[in-house]
């Protein structure tokens, strides 16, 4: 992964023609608004077309330079027929030996890209949103395996791949803890995509944590999901 702090000049790629450099200021990560902002008249007023323009443009990018990688979160579950009420940003996931070079291509790109503390990640922006590209999902890093099981879908026109439904519904309950359990956010994406989930793989591979547990209970009372087989 590049570190922050490198003095390089950045090469606008033709590929993508319609991205803006912005060199990375040392030792700090970027603002709120990136040093090189679209035009006003480019960008969507609308927060969820601002965030999908964000996820095309990359996905493109990684897409056109051979990453493999797949699409994830709340954009994921809107490609695979969720509804379009978009959390906050953009998540794609590779695999941890990947991030590096991901991490190059992005900022050959001109995109702000920078590590923050959390170590299973990096972040960049892209059209003034945050995307997180992520190589550990629920503390287990992303595998070959997973992303070989991304299904290509169109998002808004643009193909890629997309975290299979089983897998994006585990990557979000999995994730659940006593400091993040906000069910509210994940109980539309599994109303949404339920008869596309193997839900006893999900349970199963979220054992006996409490977190995961309730919201599987919450599930099964909503009638979402059916009761957990008994098994003898």
């Amino acid at each position: 992964m590049t570190q922050n702090g490198e003095d390089a000049t950045l090469a606008r790629r033709p590929v993508i023609p319609d991205l803006h450099l912005a060199p990375e200021t040392p030792g700090r990560a970027p603002a709120e608004s990136p040093p090189h902002e679209e035009p006003e008249d480019f960008l969507p007023r609308d927060r969820n077309k601002a965030i999908l323009e964000a996820a095309k443009q990359v996905g493109a990018l990684l897409k056109h330079n051979g990453h493999p990688f797949a699409l994830a979160g709340s954009v994921a579950a809107y490609a695979h027929g969720g509804e379009k009420n978009l959390q906050h940003d953009v998540d794609f996931c590779i695999r941890p030996e990947d991030a590096e070079a991901v991490a190059a291509t992005l900022r050959e790109a001109g995109l702000t890209v920078y590590r923050p503390p959390e170590d299973w990640l990096i972040k960049a922006t892209c059209f003034g949103q945050s995307v997180d590209i992520i190589f550990e999902l629920a503390h287990r890093p992303v595998s070959t395996d997973m992303l070989g099981r991304a299904e290509e879908l169109s998002v808004e026109s643009v193909r890629m791949p997309v975290l299979a439904p089983t897998d994006l519904l585990w990557s979000l309950v999995a994730a659940f803890s006593e400091h993040h359990c906000d069910f509210g956010a994940v109980l539309p994406i599994a109303r949404a995509l339920r008869e596309k989930v193997d839900w006893e793989l999900v349970r199963r591979d979220c054992g006996d944590a409490p977190m995961p547990a309730a919201f599987f209970f919450l599930l099964e009372r909503l009638n979402v999901i059916p009761p957990q087989k008994e098994h003898s």
